[in-house]
């Protein structure tokens, strides 16, 4: 999307529909006449971090901590569904 400019004095601004410590989610490159949007340029990232790296030098054990931090949006509901023996195991 490429708009005729009115001005020689174009502002490049990083935008994000996110919270700055979510790095690498999604990035927008805009480029800015005033108020007006001349030009943005979408910037997909990942979030990977070695998980499988991680993993090669640990027990399974070692690593169940290591799970919750895969999807930082979801950790709350990663930790209601751990696994657990059935009730009549317990006894």
């Amino acid at each position: 999307m490429n708009v005729p400019t009115t001005r020689e004095d174009l502002m490049i601004v990083n935008m994000g529909s996110h919270h700055p410590s979510m790095h690498g989610v999604l990035r927008l490159i805009v480029t800015l006449d005033g108020e007006d949007v001349i030009d943005y340029e979408p910037i997909l990232g990942y979030l990977h971090r070695g998980m499988e790296k991680i993993a090669e030098n640990r027990t399974i054990i070692q690593y169940l901590p290591y799970v919750t931090h895969w999807d930082y949006l979801a950790t709350m509901f990663i930790e209601a569904i751990t696994i657990n023996a059935p009730e009549y195991r317990l006894y």
